[in-house]
């Protein structure tokens, strides 16, 4: 696991790599059209995930004062894929920045699914079999 170190003259900080990870995944399941996360390409079938594991469908790259992050996602049907892109790549940017000081370089989106609604199954109510006489 790589760190970022940092030191002063209280000190030194360090910030794992997983960290940015899950900080970006946070970011950009907050934004509004984002069905989820997904394990990427290379875990075959796109995994819908939750908030269970938010450094999933995240690669990273940290440097010393810089970073750059991949994100792949799945988007609910029916939202702009560009504008919910570009509100991803935003909020992730800031909230890095803000949270950890590294200079975000980009934020890369990977869309690699879209999410249907399930649709609601209206059960009718069963009447009792018919009598015969």
């Amino acid at each position: 696991m790589v760190e970022r170190e940092k030191r002063n003259e209280l000190g030194e900080l360090k910030i794992a790599n997983e960290v940015v990870g899950i900080i970006a995944g946070l970011a950009a399941t907050e934004v509004s059209g984002v069905a989820g996360m997904s394990g990427g390409i290379a875990g075959g079938i796109a995994e819908m995930l939750g908030h269970r594991n938010l450094s999933k469908g995240v690669k990273v790259e940290v440097g010393e004062q810089q970073c750059a992050v991949d994100l792949f996602v799945i988007i609910e049907y029916g939202y702009s894929i560009p504008e919910v892109s570009h509100s991803i790549q935003d909020n992730v940017k800031r909230t890095i920045e803000v949270m950890t000081g590294l200079e975000v370089l980009e934020v890369n989106i990977h869309v690699l699914g879209v999410h249907f609604p399930q649709e609601k199954k209206v059960e009718e109510p069963q009447q009792p079999p018919a009598r015969v006489k």
